[in-house]
């Protein structure tokens, strides 16, 4: 028997206990750096598996690190478990939390590090039964939903020595994620200014919301000088507490998002000079929050062509009527407009020509070839620190009915589903047989290693955080 058919039988033969594990990680939903249930229990069947674990990494206890196999090349693996704030929600196509103001799993966490886990299992079998020499890891990356994660994990050097990573997620098709996503940084502005009594001696105090709204204000100017694809977002955390005293302590929370690492880091000093200025023209005192930062995706053509060409040879996903029709009363819930969107957000994300018709399906299970030009993601991602330190491919498959709202009720509801078990497995199918070839196959790791430093030009990885970050 061949490497692909060890792994894609033992994926098969391991199918429904892969789909309770990721059922029983949608049923304990934990948010970031809080995901001990999930984390302990991809750890634990790994270990028995016979992998090593090392956990800690990045300074996270929920993080962990697990590894097979001997000598090189070394294929990582990326799994992420972590949930969101204010998403529980039962598995209906109406909405109703479990637990209300819970977390749920609106991104489809549950099924992303399932997957990865499963593709690491089938691979060391291929391994085992083959003779292949190298090594296998599965990274346990906590808090992706907050850009943590694998940004203090790159930070701490765990993916240095990797010779290429593997990655994908949930979504509403199936296809080659092989585009770029924006950089961004996170940070808080407090300022700090003096108490007073607001209609007996105002005079006497310094209101520290004025630096917030004069921050504010400056940056809305700023907007204009800025690239057009960049993202500027904010929300006041803390402007006072009652309007007759004069505020002494507010503070005002950034997303700084551009296409590139360089254009964050420019508009970021721009943005400290306008909190110095704040803070002179309030008489307050400022101080920057530095939280978190990433990259942007380094997309790398061989491993995206790689991907897709075991996307296609898997080919094997098929729906119910059953399951498309919980599909469509989800769909039934969504946002006028959005099943149009997920279609023209597709058909630029896809070299093929797209029948309108096809929207009439909720479930896509069709493989689509990936566009040679395609449309830059508007959110952020610490995949990408990865990609710039290694040679990095990912997809997305059908886990949700077609134009799915992110971070929604819906979502979770879907990733609870059978639906959301058959993309996993897809998923984990597809990369293992990927991993396979990289491991196997010399020729196609030089060149995707090539393509690597070529699209990098010379520049290197250099982390976004400061010395003393600490994730939070």
């Amino acid at each position: 028997m061949d490497g692909r058919a060890i792994i894609l039988d033992h994926l098969s033969e391991n199918d429904e206990e892969l789909t309770y594990i990721a059922k029983e990680i949608w049923d304990h939903p934990q948010v970031a750096l809080q995901e001990e249930f999930a984390s302990k229990l991809l750890a634990d069947k790994l270990e028995t598996a016979g992998f090593a674990i090392s956990w800690g990494a990045g300074g996270m206890p929920t993080a962990f690190i697990a590894e097979w196999g001997a000598g090189a090349p070394i294929v990582g693996f990326l799994g992420e478990y972590d949930a969101l704030p204010g998403l529980s929600q039962e598995l209906t196509s109406e909405k109703s939390p479990i637990e209300a103001g819970g977390p749920g799993h609106g991104c489809g966490h549950n099924l992303f590090g399932t997957a990865c886990m499963g593709s690491v299992l089938a691979l060391k079998s291929a391994m085992e039964r083959q003779g292949i020499e190298g090594r296998i890891r599965f990274y346990g990356c906590p808090a992706e939903e907050t850009l943590v994660g694998k940004t203090f994990m790159a930070r701490d050097g765990v993916f240095d020595d990797l010779d290429a990573a593997i990655s994908w997620h949930p979504g509403d098709t199936n296809i080659t994620w092989n585009g770029s996503s924006l950089a961004m940084n996170s940070f808080k502005v407090n300022f700090y200014g003096v108490a007073a009594h607001a209609g007996g001696s105002p005079w006497l105090g310094r209101s520290a919301l004025d630096g917030v709204m004069l921050m504010d204000a400056g940056v809305n100017y700023m907007r204009e000088h800025v690239p057009p694809e960049s993202r500027i977002h904010s929300v006041v955390t803390s402007g006072g507490q009652a309007p007759n005293v004069v505020p002494a302590f507010a503070q005002v929370w950034y997303f700084v998002r551009a296409p590139q690492r360089a254009q964050v880091e420019e508009i970021f000093a721009w943005m400290q000079d306008i909190a110095k200025g704040a803070a002179l023209m309030s008489g307050t005192r400022y101080e920057i929050e530095f939280i978190t930062g990433c990259y942007d995706i380094l997309p790398n053509a061989v491993m995206s062509d790689l991907l897709y060409e075991k996307m296609a040879d898997v080919d094997d996903m098929r729906f119910t009527e059953r399951e498309r029709q919980f599909a469509r009363e989800l769909q039934a819930t969504f946002p006028e407009g959005s099943v149009q969107r997920g279609f023209d957000w597709m058909q630029l994300s896809t070299s093929a020509a797209l029948d309108p018709g096809t929207m009439e399906d909720p479930l896509w299970e069709g493989v689509y070839p990936h566009s040679p030009t395609p449309p830059l993601m508007g959110g952020s991602t610490e995949v990408a620190d990865v990609s710039w330190i290694t040679p990095t491919g990912q997809i997305t498959t059908t886990c949700w009915p077609l134009g799915t709202p992110g971070h929604s009720w819906q979502t979770v509801a879907s990733s609870g589903s059978s639906i959301g078990a058959k993309g996993m497995m897809f998923a984990a199918k597809t990369m293992a047989l990927a991993g396979l070839d990289l491991l196997a196959k010399p020729d196609l790791l030089a060149a995707a290693k090539a393509e690597f430093q070529r699209a990098r030009a010379g520049r290197t990885y250099v982390t976004p955080l400061p010395p003393d970050a600490t994730p939070k």
